[in-house]
């Protein structure tokens, strides 16, 4: 609402100073706001206090009248804004709509309060809950495996670091000069190197679930052959590959037993070269042959992206052999650790 900033001048008088004008076009914004039996009351009290600013007669700002003023507009605020008799007012420009007229004591301003209706209330909140249906679940996913990722990211850290204090330890330039070669040698890396909190062995359970699946739905398995141990990140790992050829196997679940126990989710291999110093994803000789699962040791790696979309599709994502379940690391690893599959 806006207020229009009236100038009095009154015969013979002085005009209305402009820190008069304030509490006159508070009267005056009450008086068009007001019911038709309120009229003649404003009215009144306008009157006077015309008169009392010095419209009709020449007095000073500390004068008992002035104060008298003061006095009155305080009466009128506490009329238009008495808690306990809110008075409901037509507005003219509103079309007959009713409102309450809110004011706080000390306040030139008058904010016009509305309401809504049960109808528009129960549309909104209709509106809402399709929207939410229709965008939380997709959240909720992207969530849960940027959690997984997150939680594989960690693994990767804790193996890289503990890999780099064995080299150090052993006063040697590559994994495979330090020792790092044989079922014997891994398990004693990862019992001395790792925050190891239960030991289970050979035995897949309790560090591991009892059995997993693959993206595709189909059922796979694998044998803790060189000790699974759970770490106190929550995250299960173990030997598979016992790294004769210069390569290791290691199975990974970043929440142990817990779901969904998926190849790809929440369970990955990795692969240790121990002459390169590297952790990646397995180097095939003839990735394109699906008969052939031989292991190539003499890869160059880093592995390209291109040798590590082809795993991807062969065995993570794809299901042309049961039994292979890598791929899903090196995918994450050319996302730049995004789960975006």
């Amino acid at each position: 609402m806006k207020f229009k900033e009236n100038k009095l001048v009154g015969g013979g008088g002085n005009s209305l100073k402009p820190s008069h004008n304030h509490g006159f076009n508070l009267i005056e914004a009450f008086n068009n706001l007001a019911l038709w039996g309120e009229k003649k009351f404003v009215s009144e009290l306008k009157r006077t206090y015309k008169f009392q600013r010095g419209v009709y007669c020449h007095t000073e700002d500390n004068s008992p009248k002035y104060r008298m003023v003061g006095k009155i507009l305080s009466i009128l605020r506490s009329f238009a804004c008495a808690q306990d008799d809110v008075k409901f007012m037509r507005h003219p420009e509103l079309d007959a709509t009713h409102v309450a007229l809110c004011d706080s004591v000390g306040s030139y301003f008058r904010h016009w309060c509305g309401a809504f209706t049960l109808a528009e209330v129960l549309v909104t909140l209709g509106i809402i809950g399709v929207v939410s249906a229709m965008t939380v679940p997709t959240l909720m996913q992207n969530y849960q495996r940027q959690s997984y990722v997150t939680q594989l990211h960690k693994v990767y850290n804790e193996l890289s670091q503990a890999l780099l204090r064995y080299q150090t330890d052993k006063n040697a330039i590559n994994f495979k000069e330090a020792g790092l070669s044989g079922s014997e040698a891994y398990t004693e890396f990862q019992k001395n190197y790792f925050k190891v909190v239960q030991d289970c062995g050979t035995t897949q359970t309790p560090c591991f679930a009892s059995s997993y699946k693959k993206m595709s739905g189909s059922s796979t398995n694998f044998k803790c052959k060189y000790g699974c141990m759970s770490l106190a990140s929550g995250a299960a790992i173990g030997g598979y590959g016992n790294g004769t050829n210069g390569v290791y196997e290691i199975v990974v679940d970043v929440n142990g037993q817990k779901g969904p126990n998926i190849f790809g989710r929440d369970a990955f291999t990795m692969y240790i070269y121990t002459a390169q110093n590297v952790i990646d994803d397995l180097a095939l000789k003839n990735p394109d042959d699906m008969n052939d699962s031989t292991w190539d040791s003499e890869s160059s790696v880093p592995l390209t992206q291109d040798q590590r979309e082809k795993n991807f599709q062969r065995a993570c994502q794809g299901d042309a052999k049961p039994g292979e379940w890598h791929g899903c690391f090196g995918k994450i690893l050319n996302d730049n650790w995004q789960m975006n599959y």
